[in-house]
Order: structure tokens, then C-alpha cells, then sequence
């Protein structure tokens, strides 16, 4: 069974398998920011649930470690080029590799990585190779298509509930769902079984987000780690901020309008204001709903698994903790 052991043991493979990557050698300059991204850190969630999925139905689990690193090295190559986009300073409280660097060496760097990515996944069984590479090319589409959607919202004047829960079921939940998918594809699971893994993982994946939404305006500032209010404070559209425009009228609506199309303003003060509103339009609720409906749906696909009962519950338990968590 998946134990905490286990648990610990299957973090300790995962980062033991990263260090071992070097990626390249020359030039230097293209393959350190690789390194140095995948050395940050961070909840390596994405290898877990390879190396959890495919504990479902095999015991060997070490065979398949250097498979979830590679899905680890292809959340990282997205990383590395969102932060271009977003030209955000900072990842994991560390220089983002294009202010490390320049802007030039993390798309260079970026780009060799996807290519690292294939190279892990061509030490595959000619017999599983074309199905992992079939489901892996749809997931990494999606996830750009996903990244593309969300460049576009940020200067759309509206976007709806549907078209903002699709972008982050393709920027960020579909990669959970194909971890998951990928591990039971690894351990020989027949279609029906990855069908209902890769749909655990892409419903939690849209309600782990949801709830990112939710943390950036209401977390503990203590425990947070960065600015509450940050989606505030930049207009971001997030989950939040399409509900209160929809159910704001008269005198709500002027001054949440107001707020949104303010060029100079005090950050706290808008957080406050804007998070007031939230509150009488029950915004918190509201989306507390919306996440547990999507955690309900995807652990209704989990009991659809026919793998082993304790396995179940120890993957059912990771969620949990994840999902419970305020920070």
C-alpha cells in the first residue's frame, strides 16, 4: 500500500532521479537553467500521480520513476516559458531563469527541454511507446491551447464562467489528469481505466485551481507566502471576479466597475473594496461550491477504478491533504 512511507519514499526516488538528469553539457549556458529550474522545487505532484497510478495495479514502482520525472520536466519547459510571458521575476521565491539569464536562453532552454522530454520517454517498450506518445502530444497541446486562452482573456472585456473553467481544465488540469493516465498506462491498465484516472485527475486539477483563486483573495496572509489579493490588485480573471460580474447590479456593480478600470489606486485599499464586494454578492460560498463539485466528480471516477482497494485509498488520502490545504 501507498503509505506515508511509501509517499516519502516515492518524493525521495523522484528527486534522486531529477539530480541524476543532467540534460546536456555544452553549452553550458543552455543547460544550467535547466537544472537549476527543476533543482527549485516545488510539490512534484505531477510525478507522484504517475508514480501513485500505476501503484494501482504494479508493485515495481522505481521501474517507472524516470517517466514521471520527464512529466515533471515538461511542467517545468511550460514553467520556464510562462514566466517569459507573464514577465514575472520571481518563481519559488528564486530568479525566473529569464531574469537569471535573459529572455533569449529560457526560450532556447526551454525549447531542449521539451526535446529532454521525448528523449525519457523513448526508453519505452516499443509496445506502450505510441500510446503514451498519442495521449502525451494531446495533453501538451492542450496545455498551450490552455496557456493561449488565458493571454486572450486578459483583454477580453468578459469572459464567461464556461470559457474560464475550460482554460484552466487545459492549462493546468488535463497534465494532472494524463500523470495519472500515464502511470496506469505504464502498469498495462486497458482503456476504461485510464478514461476514469484521467478524469480524476483533470476534475481535481479544475478544483485544485479553483481553489487558487479562492487562497489568493481570502488565504492567512501569514501563511500564504505571497500577496493576498494579488489577482485583485491585476484585474486577473479569475473565477471570482466573472461571478461577482455577473451577479453585481446598481450600486455594486458601478463600484466594482470603478475599481476594475482605476489606473491609479492605494493595492490595500482595492483589496478591501473589491473583496467587501465579494463578500455581500456570497462570492466565497459560491466557489467553495463550484470547487467541491468538481472534487466530488473527480473522486466518483476514482471509485470507477478497478485497481487495489488500498491503493485507491491512499491516492483518495494525497487528495485530501492537498485539497485541505490553506497555503
Amino acid at each position: 500500500m501507498a503509505s506515508k512511507s511509501s509517499l516519502s519514499r516515492y518524493q525521495q526516488w523522484i528527486e534522486q532521479e531529477i539530480s541524476k538528469q543532467h540534460f546536456g553539457k555544452e553549452p553550458a549556458s543552455l543547460y544550467e537553467p535547466i537544472r537549476y529550474l527543476m533543482a527549485l522545487g516545488g510539490k512534484r505532484l505531477r510525478p507522484m500521480l504517475v508514480l501513485l497510478g500505476y501503484s494501482l495495479y504494479k508493485s515495481d514502482v522505481k521501474k517507472v520513476v524516470r517517466y514521471g520525472v520527464a512529466v515533471e520536466a515538461f511542467h517545468n519547459f511550460t514553467l520556464m516559458h510562462d514566466d517569459i510571458m507573464d514577465k514575472a521575476p520571481l518563481r519559488r521565491g528564486k530568479m525566473t531563469v529569464h531574469k537569471k539569464w535573459n529572455v533569449n536562453t529560457a526560450i532556447l532552454s526551454g525549447d531542449v527541454m521539451l526535446v529532454k522530454v521525448y528523449d525519457m520517454l523513448l526508453s519505452l517498450d516499443a509496445g506502450k511507446l505510441h500510446r503514451v506518445l498519442k495521449a502525451f502530444n494531446k495533453c501538451a497541446s492542450e496545455v498551450c491551447e490552455g496557456q493561449q486562452w488565458d493571454m486572450e482573456f486578459e483583454s477580453k472585456p468578459t469572459v464567461s464562467e464556461e470559457q474560464y473553467i475550460n482554460m484552466i481544465r487545459l492549462k493546468t488540469a488535463v497534465l494532472l489528469g494524463f500523470s495519472l493516465e500515464l502511470g496506469a498506462i505504464l502498469a498495462g491498465a486497458d482503456e476504461k481505466e485510464c478514461r476514469a484516472l484521467r478524469a480524476f485527475g483533470t476534475n481535481i486539477g479544475i478544483g485544485f485551481q479553483l481553489k487558487d483563486d479562492l487562497l489568493d483573495a481570502y488565504a492567512d496572509p501569514k501563511k500564504f507566502g505571497k500577496q493576498v489579493g494579488g489577482d485583485i490588485i491585476a484585474n486577473k480573471k479569475t473565477f471570482l471576479l466573472i461571478k461577482a460580474l455577473e451577479k453585481a447590479k446598481g450600486r455594486q456593480k458601478t463600484e466594482l466597475n470603478t475599481w476594475l478600470t482605476a489606473k491609479k489606486f492605494k493595492k490595500q485599499e482595492k483589496v478591501t473594496a473589491v473583496k467587501s464586494l465579494y463578500d455581500a454578492l456570497e462570492i466565497q460560498s459560491l466557489t467553495e461550491k463550484k470547487i467541491d463539485y468538481y472534487f466530488a466528480k473527480g473522486f466518483r471516477s476514482l471509485e470507477a477504478v478497478n485497481g487495489r482497494d488500498e491503493n485507491k485509498k491512499a491516492i483518495r488520502s494525497f487528495t485530501e491533504a492537498l485539497i485541505a490545504r490553506q497555503v
